[in-house]
């Protein structure tokens, strides 16, 4: 046991203490052991006072407090005066880590050999900089507040330090942050302070001085985790995790050191670190106050500092099978707010700590101790009843604390540095090439070079897309244009003009259209895939949800606004649901998401290009359907797709026996089956190169896209068979789409020949209908049957591939038994061949709908004039007058005069015309006799009309100049 003369009490006054009046409690003050290197009463003295001076000391204190009294307390001790614990280990990283930062130099030191030690030390180069020295330097000339460290020279030259900040980042932190200040305070001495008083007087001016904030950012670790990965054994470490971000917040301030005015006495307390939560000081240091409660915040000479929280999810590459998707928030202060936005891909670089969950403390249930000890007060049971308490008889404990990750880097996921930005953007509109070439290194550009300076450069590109799939070229060329993209506008009114391009994808099953979204998502960086039926209206464009912590309503991004500068990929679009379709019509033309909900009004950035897959009405194509008709979309959304694409599932020989040699060959060899002639970091360079161009177009190519914009119009589908609506967004889609294309032959001009082969794709993707030969060889003629059908609508009924079939079969006999040759058609008329018997009564559609313009249009001014019908021979008799100039010999004119009768047969039959037998001009109030005696002679007589469901507007469009 130790003796009293160890606590510094003469050994006199031991025996006389009794129980009520013990001066050890009294006279000596309440302090922390744990913050004071040497306490005074706990083994020692104060620095610099002997053993003798203390006793002394402590026996004056000691009588003076008998001649006071009990109650009064001694002379307070300055806790400033007692020296801190000092962490050693913290020390010497923090020497090392000046040292380090002090002395590194981008060149290999190499090691001495015997030549070196007699020969003089070389001379200091330009290359021998001091590398973070200078960028010490460039952080006062920018005013900025962060050292960006490269791991990678910490382990390259200080591998033990490295290893010891690696294992206790969260212990070592406010030593290298010193460190940090101790270089900027030899070097840039005058950016260490910053003034907290707009007063011009010297001494307020020194008064008010404090220190600058700096903080340190590691970057380039060796390995990356996942958010899976992290387990408690790895709190306070310094690591690098990755994932897709959903959710940011808003930027706010954070209180990082507060300075607290004691509202009863007055005393300052200066640099109280905040614990991720308001967090006031303790007890106020005056020996005369009690106060713990009573606190103002000084927030002048306080520090704030940037913050903002981000949730991110793992990546869905990386999420197990049968798993859902895990988050975490992470923490974001000073310069590297705002650096991750939503849909980004990143690698954080920070440590992985545990903070205090605010809102499980408000949350209704928690008991009334809880909550008062949360304010500041006490429970009635003092401080046994403080802690984390919970159901005890469960063993349950409430769970007031949640894991976070606090960041000090933020960088792009995607080691491919190219690929990040291949679809992007800048804010100006325009970016340096001469800016994108410096990041590449001399062989990336000297193959970028060959790339652009070489031949038939366009058509080799698309050929290196998707090389997993056979053919489709037409769908490859729309893919890489849509990659490309065209150029985006804004107008003196602030209008932007989108120059993204959208492209659908409609064919039958085993076509390769998923592969296609596949192989898109797989190539850029920020592209989303998401499903038809399993996406929402606000899971494609935007949610509005409630904070877990400040319980007000934030806005969670959807597949659109995480496809921002990029490409969103819907597989079966048609199984939306109306209502969902409708919900990204905003976002596809003027490329924004507008919400007003919850008090919230925001409109929101979604600039992304849409591919789309839809499977047609039934399952597979028919072309003897129009595109609208196939495809269950509404008119407003087909407009905003600039290219449409049918793939059908032809059976073609040849075209089968190659898809069959190249899948086998895929399954067989792997890779080396695809041998495409870019890689695809290539392309994504060529591809990024290519968008530092914005084409212009050029008077010649305006001319020619104006005529062909008139000409698309003109050709526009007939009446109640408009395959497709020609609007002004199809002349806009000719224009993205020309642009596109000078981009990929890395032009910029647009030249005529450009604006061709855009209007050749659109009319193949949008126009091009298939539609079946109009066959009247089974149609019996108008006098045969009642109402001149016949035989007709049983045929009608046939299926296409009958029809087929019966097609072959006949044209197969028919060239085995005939020994004639084929005659020449007509214009317009299919080619057949030639029959021992009659001509194959067979035209082509649009000739069909050229004889229905020409009649149509006749009949309805004769109406307008007349206001009765035509004759059936006098319409015959008028057609054949109108194409006297195509006949050659008379058997032409007979064919001819068959085909314009049953032509009128089946216009009538389709409901183009209508169809009066009889005499129209008999009186009705005739006796019977002679009712009956006309009918035999006007039995014959046929007079036809227009059907009143005709609409003429339609047909003055589709009459050809």
């Amino acid at each position: 046991m130790s003796s009293p003369s160890r606590f510094g009490l003469p050994s006199s006054s031991a025996p006389e203490r009794s129980p009520n009046t013990s001066s050890l409690p009294v006279s000596r003050p309440i302090v922390d052991p744990l913050a004071f290197n040497d306490v005074h009463g706990l083994g020692g003295s104060l620095p610099g006072a002997g053993a003798g001076a203390g006793a002394d000391e402590a026996e004056e204190d000691h009588e003076g407090e008998r001649r006071r009294g009990p109650g009064r307390r001694t002379r307070a001790i300055d806790p400033d005066s007692i020296p801190r614990v000092k962490d050693a280990t913290g020390e010497k990283v923090m020497e090392s880590f000046a040292l380090f930062l002090e002395n590194f130099t981008d060149q290999i030191a190499l090691p001495d050999t015997p030549a070196s030690f007699n020969a003089a030390p070389p001379p200091a180069t330009a290359d021998e900089s001091k590398f973070y020295i200078e960028q010490v330097k460039a952080m006062k000339e920018f005013e900025l507040t962060t050292l960006y460290v490269d791991f990678g020279h910490l382990l390259e030259r200080e591998e033990i330090l490295a290893r010891a900040i690696q294992s206790q980042y969260y212990r070592f932190l406010p030593y290298l942050r010193r460190a940090l200040q101790s270089l900027i305070r030899r070097y840039e001495p005058t950016y260490l302070y910053t003034s907290t008083s707009f007063s011009s007087t010297s001494s307020a001016n020194s008064a008010s001085l404090t220190t600058r904030e700096f903080n340190i950012a590691f970057y380039n670790l060796p390995l990356t985790s996942g958010i899976r990965d992290l387990r408690m054994e790895r709190i306070g470490q310094l690591m690098s995790i990755s994932g897709t971000v959903t959710r940011t917040s808003e930027v706010r301030p954070e209180l990082v050191s507060g300075t607290y005015r004691c509202e009863i006495c007055g005393t300052e307390v200066r640099d109280v670190e905040q614990q991720f939560k308001y967090t006031e000081p303790m007890l106020c240091q005056n020996s005369t106050c009690n106060n713990r409660n009573d606190w103002q915040l000084n927030i002048e000479q306080s520090k704030f500092s940037d913050w903002q929280k981000v949730r991110i999810q793992e990546n869905a590459n990386e999420i197990p099978t049968g798993s859902m998707p895990r988050s975490l928030d992470v923490i974001l202060r000073s310069e590297i707010v705002e650096r991750a936005k939503a849909g980004d891909k990143c690698t954080f670089t920070g440590t992985f700590i545990v903070v205090p969950d605010v809102s499980q403390l408000g949350l209704p249930g928690v008991n009334a101790e809880m909550m008062r000890e949360n304010r500041g007060g006490r429970g009635e049971g003092g401080v046994a009843s403080q802690g984390v308490t919970g159901l005890k008889a469960l063993g349950v404990r409430d769970l007031q604390y949640k894991t976070a990750f606090l960041a000090c880097m933020v960088q792009g996921a995607d080691a491919r540095a190219g690929a990040t930005d291949v679809r992007g953007d800048l804010d100006d509109g325009d970016e340096d090439q001469e800016a994108f070439l410096n990041s590449l290194t001399q062989q990336e550009v000297d193959e970028l070079k060959n790339m652009v300076n070489s031949d038939n450069i366009y058509q080799r590109l698309v050929q290196s897309i998707a090389p997993t799939v056979y053919g489709h070229e037409i769908v490859k060329k729309g893919i890489l244009l849509q990659l490309m993209g065209g150029v985006h506008k804004q107008t003196q009114e602030g209008i932007h003009l989108r120059g993204d391009i959208n492209v659908c994808i409609v064919g039958d099953p085993s076509t390769s259209k998923s592969q296609f979204l596949k192989y898109v998502c797989g190539f850029l960086p920020r592209a989303v895939y998401t499903s038809g039926k399993a996406s929402s209206a606000a899971g494609l464009t935007a949610a509005v949800v409630r904070d877990e912590e400040s319980g007000e309503f934030t806005i969670e991004a959807g597949a659109l606004m995480l496809a921002d500068n990029g490409i969103c990929a819907i597989d079966e679009f048609d199984k939306m649901d109306v209502a969902d379709q409708v919900a990204i019509h905003e976002a596809m033309e003027q490329q924004t998401i507008s919400i007003a909900k919850a008090g919230i009004q925001a409109t929101l950035n979604a600039r992304t290009s849409i591919l789309a897959a839809a499977n047609p009405v039934g399952g597979r194509y028919n072309r003897k359907m129009s595109l609208r008709a196939n495809v269950a979309m509404s008119a407003p959304i087909m407009s905003r797709f600039d290219l449409f694409f049918v793939v059908l599932d032809e059976c073609n020989e040849n075209v089968d026996l190659h898809i069959a040699q190249h899948i086998v060959n895929v399954h067989r060899f792997r890779d080396a089956a695809i041998a495409p002639e870019f890689s695809t970091e290539a392309l994504q360079r060529y591809i990024r190169y290519a968008r530092t161009f914005s084409p212009k177009l050029t008077p010649s190519a305006s001319s020619v896209l104006v005529e062909k914009y008139r000409a698309l119009r003109q050709d526009e589908g007939g009446p109640g068979k408009s395959n497709f609506r020609i609007t002004v967004r199809q002349l806009e889609s000719m224009i993205r789409l020309s642009e596109a294309i000078a981009r990929a032959n890395c032009q910029n001009e647009i030249t005529p020949a450009i604006v061709r082969e855009a209007y050749s794709l659109l009319r193949q993707s949008i126009i091009h209908v298939e539609q079946d030969d109009i066959s009247f060889d089974d149609d019996d003629a108008p006098n045969g049957a009642p109402n001149g059908h016949g035989g007709a609508d049983d045929d009608a009924q046939l299926d296409a591939a009958d029809a087929a079939a019966l097609d072959a079969a006949e044209s197969s006999y028919q060239q085995r038994t005939s020994s004639g040759q084929a005659e020449p058609s007509l214009p317009g008329q299919a080619p057949q061949a030639a029959s021992s018997g009659k001509k194959k009564m067979r035209i082509t559609y649009n000739r069909y709908m050229e004889i229905m313009n020409l009649c149509v249009l006749h009949l309805s001014e004769i109406e307008r004039e007349s206001g009765t019908g035509v004759d059936r021979e006098e319409l015959i008799q008028w057609y054949l007058e109108q194409k006297e100039m195509d006949f050659e010999t008379e058997e032409d004119l007979e064919y001819e005069r068959e085909l314009i009768g049953k032509a009128l047969t089946k216009l009538a039959k389709d409901n183009y015309l209508l169809e009066i037998r009889g005499d129209i001009g008999q009186d009705l109030g005739a006796s019977a006799e002679e009712s009956m005696d006309s009918a035999e002679g006007a039995n014959d007589k046929v007079h036809y009309l227009v059907h009143p469901q005709v609409d003429l507007s339609d047909l003055s469009s589709s009459i050809p100049a």
